[in-house]
């Protein structure tokens, strides 16, 4: 089965879908890859590398029986697309009404890769939380970079520097990545989620648990359950108190299809010390943060707001490495031996596919 892998177009994307160190496993197993001319060039992948680990270098991957991406084709692309062809990527099919319809529309069978079911036996397929992964670790660099104090504590002639005091709310993938990042910086990390099943987890690495008086359900996905307007003001009320205790505050609260939760009110940011940062990572659905400018990097109330978007393309190296394996799993799971057999009663098939040419019974 021939696997094509484009050059990503979307503004601000240096991810690939497949990395060489993947297609050397897929080609033995009876997979053949084609490579578009430099899709790997922006995350550091030759194509000679490519060519080295067995893939063909092509001027157009488009005809292969499966597509992969990282992101949603734009309509130039989604054109190149033909009946029956599948495609693997992250599809937005709660947001991108347009763009489902538009593969619908072209007869593809397509697997969103942030539709994967959240079970035991779909972990290596989890690209939300391999990427996730890979935001909660820049994050913390960002805010690092950008916080006018050392994040460690230091012990000089000239006296002791205390160490930086780093918040971050909602404890999923991303928030316990930038909490362990932060403790490995030096800083004096605490953590606060809805959810108190996950106190554990932000205790296990060092961090101290924020106690606001709000507990949260969890969702069969593992998210949070989104809160009532009278607890989410409870909320915002309690975090304004305790906000400017902290130099930097990182917000990992999003939920799929969603507007991002506000936590973070405008007063709140008024009520930090200058210099601290907020790097929000949930600026892509607005933001949980009340001055947070998606795209964009401000200083509002002498705070600086970090609300770049896409941060796992930012380190497309081994953003690439994890996705790329996130998709191989999916490619031996519909292809077993190289050959296409696609199940729809297997709960993973089903999960994840987004569009599909329904068969008409005879």
């Amino acid at each position: 089965m021939r696997v094509g892998v484009p050059t990503e177009n979307a503004s601000g994307e240096h991810r690939v879908a497949l990395v060489p160190e993947v297609v050397a496993r897929l080609v033995p197993t009876g997979f053949e890859v084609v490579v578009e001319h430099g899709a790997g060039t922006a995350a550091s992948f030759p194509d000679s590398a490519y060519e080295g680990a067995g893939a063909r270098i092509d001027s157009d991957p488009w005809q292969a029986e499966v597509v992969v991406k990282v992101q949603s084709p734009n309509a130039d692309e989604a054109a190149k697309l033909h009946e029956g062809q599948v495609l693997i990527g992250f599809l937005q099919p709660l947001t991108d009404t347009e763009g489902i319809e538009r593969l619908s529309g072209r007869g593809v069978t397509a697997f969103a890769m942030e539709s994967i079911p959240r079970i035991t036996r779909a972990q290596p397929m989890d690209a939300l939380s391999s990427q996730a992964t890979v935001g909660g670790y820049k994050a913390t660099l960002l805010a690092a970079d950008r916080l006018p104090k050392f994040f460690p504590m230091l012990m000089t002639a000239a006296g002791t520097v205390a160490p930086a005091k780093v918040l971050v709310l909602g404890a999923g993938v991303a928030g316990l990545q930038a909490i362990a990042t932060a403790r490995r910086l030096g800083a004096v990390v605490t953590g606060f989620d809805v959810r108190p099943v996950v106190r554990e987890q932000i205790e296990s690495l060092g961090a101290s648990w924020l106690d606001l008086g709000i507990v949260g359900e969890e969702t069969e996905g593992g998210y949070a359950q989104e809160l009532s307007e009278e607890q989410q003001r409870q909320q915002q009320d309690e975090l304004e108190a305790r906000l400017p205790e902290f130099d930097v505050v990182i917000t990992t609260a999003l939920i799929p299809g969603r507007p991002a939760p506000r936590l973070i009110p405008a007063a709140a940011v008024a009520a930090m010390r200058p210099g601290s940062v907020i790097v929000d990572l949930a600026a892509e659905a607005g933001g949980n943060c009340e001055l947070t400018e998606p795209g964009e990097e401000v200083v509002r109330e002498d705070v600086t707001i970090v609300g770049l978007t896409n941060l796992p393309s930012t380190m497309p190296y081994h953003a690439s490495q994890l996705y790329a394996r996130n998709v191989s799993a999916l490619l031996h799971h519909l292809a077993p031996e190289g050959e296409l057999v696609l199940d729809f009663d297997d709960e993973i098939t089903a999960g994840a596919c987004v569009t599909r040419k329904e068969e008409v019974p005879a």
